[in-house]
């Protein structure tokens, strides 16, 4: 502030308008600029001589301490580090306006689509700032509401969140799954809905469960692990199918199924019952391989179950039965997926029909409403809805607003559904979104083939001064991927804009248009937001999928990377005006490209990310995600494409980094916080620059789901000033 105190002095005898000027000037533009550039005291790690051996090689990891999260040592640095971390952050001039313009964006009524039970409709509401969504019912679509559960009601923090509800087929009863501090880890409850009344038995020892109601409302199948301390603790790790009576305390539950392949301990096991209520099936799927088994038998029956796909060969999700032919959704020698009709009299292979072939769109999503086929197809990463009928001839295309996708929100959150409607019904609802526009509710009914809208939203932005475009660019290899980017109308291109550039690559998870309330803040105050395809998703099928996993996973970062040349050979933005951000598997991309290409990057926000890729199947889930990514202890050929990527193990000393915040959660158990608080103590350490390389542990927050709105605002007005500061952008233009 010296400079400052000297400058100050000098303007004394200017005029007014110019010492405002001079002032704003400073204040503004050269604090924020010198909290970038001076270089920050960081909390010291201490470095141990833990060395592994890997097939001949050896490794060493001198942070394995920090991967014990209850060690006073551990929870000091973590202090320490947070200490450091929301100083800087606080000291942002425009954090405060970031955060009142993210108040306001969400603070607007928000609805999911209604979703048919019996006679009566549910559906979930948020006012506004609520910190989770509220459980609603009406007896008909005109009728006043019903609070069903408020789980507001279930904390004080708003930490305690419903992840999962399953109704009855009358819709009389309700299973649903309460987590708390974003844990995976789920109780599972019941309720009355007509009454509101819990039942009093609780189940436990439940993730990432399903929940199947008997239709005579008896009970329900779910899935569940075993209770610690009954089993050794590697067989803990066994997924096993329960049925629960109503009225009955959880020891009294019977086993009905339990997977005894030698392996078995990286299966899950969930229970679903058919539309008709007759069978009992399950899909039996190995950690995150997306290639499951399924297995069946009448809903009466206690014998064993028929194997009915056992190979594991290929994806395949039950759209319905009728009687005895059930339909399936399969990429089984249809890269771009296919359904197909099995007739459990005569299952073997040669007596399968095709209903609706392979085309050159990927299968999104399938329904069957009005006794007709409901499919969204992907192309080139936008919906399309069309119906088929049975036989599998082509009705219609139902045409959508816009270029968008059905909303698939809550099938990640809440298992809710993506298109609305049952087999009978003559109507369905869709959630239909896009970069710009929040979710739309859409009502089609099947007698006069109309489309209408149902609920619109009444968020505070108006979108009609900013444009979507998509293009192609050539990867390293020479691949086509395609990249949404958003901006204003009339936007410069002389390589000054400030960009967000976000990805994914894995595990088949295709990221379609989608809005987030935060979108509004970048795109206003001059942002341009970039998403990119790349591979590893499922936007153009398995094949897409597989040609990012394992040893082909350097092709995602390579993707990415040329995204961001793209971008500044295109005089969009310059490498110091380029963001890039991820979470989870985002976050490994983001962490990888950095170390990669430091020089690239002007500011990386790395959220939950997986970076230890020599050990992450070591900790809570991470053994579901070796189909994925590998295994470095058991196979050479994994370690060495691994270890060639593998972000922490690839920082190297004397280099300058990019501005980096890292953050992490302290009761996730799903990417554990370990990954994050190695990789800043690596980065720290290695970084020969004066960039700040901050790590963000929340409290009381696991990797996402579940989140209350509070904290989301709270962490996404830290990576907005974050970015705001380092790229100079200083003037906030509220909408």
């Amino acid at each position: 502030m010296k400079n400052f105190n000297k400058t100050f002095s000098f303007s004394i005898g200017l005029n007014k308008g110019l010492l405002l000027i001079i002032l704003y000037w400073l204040i503004v533009v050269v604090c924020p600029l010198q909290v970038a550039a001076q270089k920050l005291k960081y909390p010291i790690a201490r470095k141990d001589k833990v060395i592994d051996d890997y097939h001949s090689t050896k490794v060493s990891d001198p942070y394995r301490w920090l991967e014990d999260p209850d060690s006073p040592e551990t929870l000091a640095w973590v202090e320490a580090q947070n200490k450091l971390t929301f100083a800087y952050l606080e000291s942002i001039p425009a954090r405060e306006k970031i955060k009142s313009r993210l108040t306001e964006l969400w603070n607007y009524p928000w609805y999911s689509i209604p979703w048919k039970k019996g006679n009566q409709y549910f559906y979930l509401k948020n006012d506004g700032l609520q910190n989770q969504d509220v459980l609603y019912m009406q007896k008909t679509l005109d009728s006043d509401p019903q609070l069903v559960i408020d789980p507001n009601t279930f904390s004080k923090d708003g930490t305690v969140a419903i992840t999962n509800v399953a109704f009855s087929k009358d819709g009389t009863l309700m299973a649903y799954a309460v987590s708390s501090s974003g844990s995976d880890w789920q109780k599972i409850k019941i309720r009355d809905v007509d009454c509101g009344k819990d039942y009093n038995e609780v189940i436990k020892w439940c993730k990432f469960s399903a929940v199947a109601w008997k239709h005579d409302n008896s009970g329900f199948f779910y899935n569940r692990y075993p209770e610690p301390g009954t089993v050794r603790e590697e067989g803990n790790t066994v997924n096993r199918v329960y049925y629960h009576e109503l009225g009955t305390i959880q020891s009294e539950d019977r086993l009905v199924y339990e997977h005894l392949d030698a392996d078995a301990k990286d299966f899950i096991c969930l229970p679903y019952i058919t539309d008709d209520g007759k069978y009992l099936y399950l899909s039996i799927q190995q950690g995150t391989d997306p290639k499951n088994r399924i297995y069946y038998r009448e809903i009466k029956s206690d014998g064993p179950f028929i194997r009915l796909l056992h190979k594991a060969d290929a994806k395949y999700t039950l759209i319905d039965n009728i009687d005895t032919v059930f339909y399936f959704q399969t990429d089984l020698d249809a890269p771009q997926g296919r359904i197909i009709a099995i007739d459990i009299n005569k299952p073997t292979p040669k007596n399968w029909e095709e209903i609706v072939p392979e085309q050159d769109d990927v299968i999104g999503l399938v329904a069957m409403v009005n006794n007709q086929f409901v499919i969204a197809y992907m192309h080139d990463v936008h919906h399309k809805l069309k119906l088929y009928n049975l036989n599998g001839t082509f009705v219609q295309e139902v045409k959508l607003p816009t270029i968008g996708s059905i909303d698939q929100y809550f099938v990640y959150r809440y298992s809710w559904p993506h298109i609305s409607g049952n087999r009978e019904d003559s109507e369905m609802f869709v959630g239909f979104e896009s970069f710009l526009y929040p979710t739309t509710i859409l009502h089609y009914n099947f007698k006069t083939d109309k489309l209408s809208l149902f609920r619109k939203s009444e968020i505070n932005f108006n979108p009609s001064g900013y444009e979507t475009n998509q293009i192609f660019y050539s990867s390293k290899d020479g691949t086509h991927v395609p990249m949404f980017i958003i901006h204003k109308r009339g936007l410069k291109f002389d390589g000054s804009n400030p960009i967000l550039l976000g990805g994914y690559g894995g595990f088949n998870i295709s990221l379609m248009p989608f809005f987030s309330n935060s979108i509004p803040v970048w795109l206003e105050n001059g942002g341009v937001f970039v998403i990119a395809n790349i591979r590893g998703g499922g936007e153009y099928g398995e094949g897409w999928h597989q040609s990012g996993m394992l040893d082909k996973k350097q092709n995602v970062f390579d993707d990415f990377i040329a995204a961001a040349e793209w971008l500044i050979k295109n005089e969009y933005t310059n490498p110091s005006k380029l963001a890039i951000r991820g979470g989870s598997n985002g976050g490994l991309l983001v962490a990888a490209c950095m170390v990669q290409r430091p020089e690239l990057f002007g500011a990386v926000v790395c959220q939950v990310p997986v970076i230890d890729m020599l050990r992450y199947h070591n900790f809570t889930v991470g053994r579901y995600w070796v189909p994925e990514y590998g295994n470095a202890e058991t196979n050479l050929e994994h370690f060495k494409f691994l270890y060639a990527y593998s972000p922490l193990h690839n920082v190297q000393e004397g280099v300058i980094y990019p501005p980096t915040l890292i953050t992490a959660a302290d009761t996730d158990d799903r990417v554990v916080p370990a990954h994050a608080k190695k990789f800043a103590a690596t980065l720290q350490l290695a970084d020969a620059g004066k960039n700040p390389i901050l790590l963000r542990v929340e409290t009381k927050a696991g990797h996402g789901g579940g989140k209350p709105t509070s904290k989301v605002i709270e962490e996404l007005s830290d990576i907005y000033a974050f970015l705001f500061n380092i790229f100079g952008i200083n003037t906030f233009t509220a909408k």
